[in-house]
């Protein structure tokens, strides 16, 4: 017998749960319109035993050991997407007012006017009448549970729809999750301020001096046998979960490319914040955007790189208005989830001196990335051009790599300008003319001169 596909699991663990979930539905609304007094237990409904077969959906399931009302919030909120019919039995109407029952919760919407559920429908499911078990809904949708750690669904609020009257809205990424098998990277965007990285380089690709690469290793190694040191050692209790590092050093030193080659040595994914752009488009939503990345990148075993870390983490005068108090805000969030973060953070700055001390000794390790020597800029030089160029016969890039303290971004930059006039002028050959124009772009940006 060949072995299921991720989308063929789903398909079947599904089933079964949608299955019983039309029961729980069936028996809830036969309920109802039955009058009848006693109490009416749904949760007598035991839902089917998911086979082990690793589909997306078991795994979330019996991972996180889901009670009865997590289950069918789940499978309500699954529901419009894969079996939108089961809840046709939301149309009925009240024939003595005309109207739809309140009691249902849930709205109209789209051109077919198809049901969206809401809190309220959840809670006239679960609980009914039942106040208690009512109220006790309203933790499935805090910020600790399990739903929104792993943004798999969430209470929309927005305008007038507040509190349970909100509707239940699953992620993009949980609905490809527990449907097709893949994991659906997040759009980048004001609510989620985060974007993945990546490189096609490779570490010989990268030039640093022998002490950076030193320090490199030891978060390779973190990487490698943290878990162990945790775990197999017993050093969980006393150690803090994560690892986090501080790069510095001017621009275009290799910060971000190293880590695009942490995350590519180790098979994770980078995700890159620029706090600069954070603080300044999103002042006072930081807590909630930045709470996203850091729900995502805990559960999908992300490496966070934080750029402009002086942003936040610069020092700082007094307070003097609310900019300055939503700062101190977001930096007393940002602390707690960085501490707190089982992964590898990375925070960027261009120099040291800019970062607050007391914030500085939180790190495990701090990186400097100095622009590089004579020796290391030649090499650049040397392996940047394409195998399909020549280089001019005056082009003496050991003189140039002597006498211009370029770092790598702005050496690959005139490379990169040199290598388009050529291609402008249909030749092959690298100018020395254009390399040295080159050059002075590259400190006109710096305000230096040649």
């Amino acid at each position: 017998m060949s072995q299921l596909s991720p989308l063929q699991c789903n398909a079947r663990d599904l089933e079964a749960d949608l299955n019983w979930f039309a029961q729980v539905l069936a028996a809830r609304i036969q309920h109802y319109f039955a009058n009848d007094a006693h109490s009416f237990d749904t949760a007598a409904l035991a839902p089917p035993a998911l086979s082990p077969s690793g589909s997306g959906y078991a795994r979330f399931v019996q991972e996180n050991q889901l009670s009865f009302a997590e289950r069918c919030t789940l499978l309500l909120a699954l529901s419009p997407h894969v079996r939108p019919r089961l809840l046709d039995i939301f149309f009925i109407k009240n024939q003595k007012i005309e109207r739809r029952f309140t009691e249902f919760g849930g709205y109209l919407a789209g051109a077919n006017g198809d049901f969206t559920p809401t809190g309220e429908t959840l809670a006239f499911i679960v609980a009914g009448d039942d106040l208690v078990q009512r109220f006790a809904l309203g933790r499935l949708f805090e910020d600790e549970h399990v739903f929104a750690r792993q943004n798999i669904l969430r209470l929309a609020a927005g305008g007038e729809e507040t509190g349970m009257k909100a509707p239940l809205r699953l992620s993009d990424e949980a609905l490809n999750a527990f449907t097709t098998g893949a994991l659906r990277r997040p759009d980048f965007g004001a609510n989620f301020p985060a974007r993945r990285i990546e490189t096609s380089l490779n570490w010989d690709d990268l030039v640093l001096q022998s002490g950076t690469r030193k320090v490199i290793e030891e978060i390779k190694t973190w990487v490698e046998h943290g878990a162990t040191l945790m775990h197999g050692w017993g050093m969980a209790k006393k150690l803090r979960p994560g690892y986090r590092s501080l790069f510095y050093g001017p621009p275009g030193t290799g910060k971000t490319m190293t880590a695009c080659l942490l995350g590519k040595a180790t098979g994770q994914d980078v995700y890159k914040i620029d706090l600069s752009q954070v603080v300044s488009k999103y002042i006072g939503e930081t807590e909630k955007n930045l709470g996203k990345v850091f729900d995502q990148a805990q559960s999908r075993g992300w490496i966070l790189f934080f750029d402009e870390a002086d942003a936040l983490f610069g020092k700082r005068s007094e307070t003097k208005d609310s900019h300055d108090r939503y700062a101190n805000q977001e930096v007393s969030f940002l602390l707690q989830r960085i501490e707190s973060f089982d992964g590898i953070a990375i925070l960027a700055s261009n120099q040291r001196a800019n970062m607050d001390d007391a914030f500085a000794r939180r790190f495990e390790s701090m990186v400097f990335f100095p622009i590089p020597r004579p020796e290391e800029r030649l090499r650049l030089w040397q392996q940047g051009f394409s195998a399909q160029s020549q280089l001019e016969s005056t082009l003496d890039l050991e003189k140039i790599a002597h006498e211009h303290a370029l770092a790598g971004g702005a050496i690959m930059n005139v490379i990169r300008y040199a290598s388009l006039e050529a291609i402008k002028h249909q030749r092959t050959t690298i100018a020395t003319a254009d390399v040295l124009q080159g050059i002075r772009r590259e400190y006109g940006k710096e305000g230096k001169g040649t």
